[in-house]
């Protein structure tokens, strides 16, 4: 009998399968929709100007913090909640989150799939059942 031999790839090839990969999913759906939200969100006054305004309430915090003056951090949080409500009413935010949950979940799909499928392989290389998540045993 002969011995089934598996094509080995090296480093550099992996790396290369990767890099087309990620060249795949930079020219897909879901990304180019993401980078036209995310244009859609930088070139909107209102949303630039409500994340500027949390971001000077969120450096004032941390002053405030640094120099122990607890006392007035209550009320600036409550102020970044209130923009953070009025940013997420906003229609292009919501399109822009949207976008970004559906760019993630296609990474993570992408991730769960090689993921799984080598352990797929190393299951089965070793004489397991992948239905059962086994890897094979030697005896003795």
């Amino acid at each position: 009998m002969e011995e089934k031999k598996e094509h080995m790839l090296d480093y550099d090839s992996i790396l290369e399968q990767a890099r087309d990969l990620a060249g795949l999913i930079a020219n897909s759906e879901e990304v180019a929709r993401f980078k036209q939200a995310e244009q859609k969100i930088n070139a909107n006054e209102t949303v630039q100007q409500l994340i500027a305004e949390i971001k000077q309430k969120q450096k004032r915090i941390v002053t405030l913090e640094h120099n122990r003056k607890d006392e007035q951090i209550p009320a600036l949080e409550r102020e970044i909640d209130a923009l953070q409500d009025e940013l997420d009413q906003i229609p292009i935010v919501v399109e822009f989150r949207q976008s970004q949950a559906e760019m993630n979940e296609l990474l993570q799909m992408v991730t769960g799939a090689i993921a799984n499928k080598v352990s797929e392989h190393i299951i089965v290389s070793t004489g397991g059942d992948p239905l059962y998540s086994e890897a094979g045993r030697k005896n003795g």
